[in-house]
């Protein structure tokens, strides 16, 4: 059992909440839950407290949440200069998808399947000498490809981020032009890859990515600020039955 400011919040309130706090262990299932309640307590009875009329219909606790937070929380939005320091220092996150034209063949192969993916492995090196020594790509596609794609030849067209498996991603940007000399394992098997033209990612101007980078600053200030209204009010609250010094919420760091 707990208590906030003379409000109890019980056992099996808190074993209610749980199911919406997923974690690691139960014990730290239970932590976020009793915080969650208390927390959503203490911010009731602020709005009480300045007369804002309190509700049980989820929308309308949403509204007055709102409403409290915009009386009670000053909450600064990022100047264009500020936006435009962040777009300087920050290069690398604001440019445009690289562009890669390849080709593959997929020798497919389960996950969990040990014996297949070492045959797979196998048949791979020998695919990359035939064509290391002049066997057509697209003669060797057609004949052991398990992709749709052999019907044209293995070629993928171009692609950018975002479009295929992290595991085969992460491996062919970083690669450049022509036959890759080992073959990349995905969760499909083992592609023998072939890279027909790569466009770099150019970066991409201020203006274009002002208003996600000024989105971006409001969100992590509006949060940071909340985060220290909510600790105020813990602070100025009498609670009994937990202890937020121990809890390991980003809440409290």
């Amino acid at each position: 059992m707990i208590q906030v400011n003379q409000t109890t919040i019980s056992e099996q309130a808190v074993m209610a909440e749980v199911q919406y706090h997923p974690a690691s262990t139960k014990r730290a299932a239970t932590l976020k839950a009793a915080e969650s309640l208390i927390i959503g307590e203490l911010l009731r009875q602020r709005a009480n407290a300045l007369e804002l009329v309190t509700s049980t219909n989820p929308a309308e606790e949403e509204r007055i949440l709102d409403e409290l937070i915009a009386r009670e929380v000053a909450i600064p939005t990022a100047t264009e200069k500020e936006c435009e320091q962040y777009y300087k220092q920050n290069p690398k996150r604001f440019e445009s998808s690289p562009l890669l034209e390849i080709s593959h063949i997929l020798l497919a192969a389960s996950p969990d399947d040990d014996n297949a993916r070492v045959e797979a492995k196998a048949r791979s090196e020998i695919i990359i000498e035939q064509l290391q020594q002049g066997e057509r790509f697209a003669d060797l596609a057609r004949r052991y490809s398990a992709c749709p794609s052999k019907e044209t030849d293995g070629n993928l067209g171009q692609i950018s981020r975002g479009q295929t498996v992290a595991e085969f991603e992460r491996q062919i940007f970083n690669a450049q032009p022509g036959l890759m000399p080992q073959g990349i394992e995905s969760r499909y098997g083992i592609h023998v890859v072939y890279i027909h033209r790569k466009i770099e990612g150019q970066t991409l101007p201020f203006n274009a990515v002002k208003q996600r980078i000024s989105d971006y600053l409001n969100e992590k200030v509006r949060r940071k600020a909340l985060a220290q209204y909510i600790h105020q009010l813990i602070i100025e609250a009498e609670i009994h039955g937990y202890d937020f010094n121990l809890s390991d919420s980003p809440l409290m760091q």
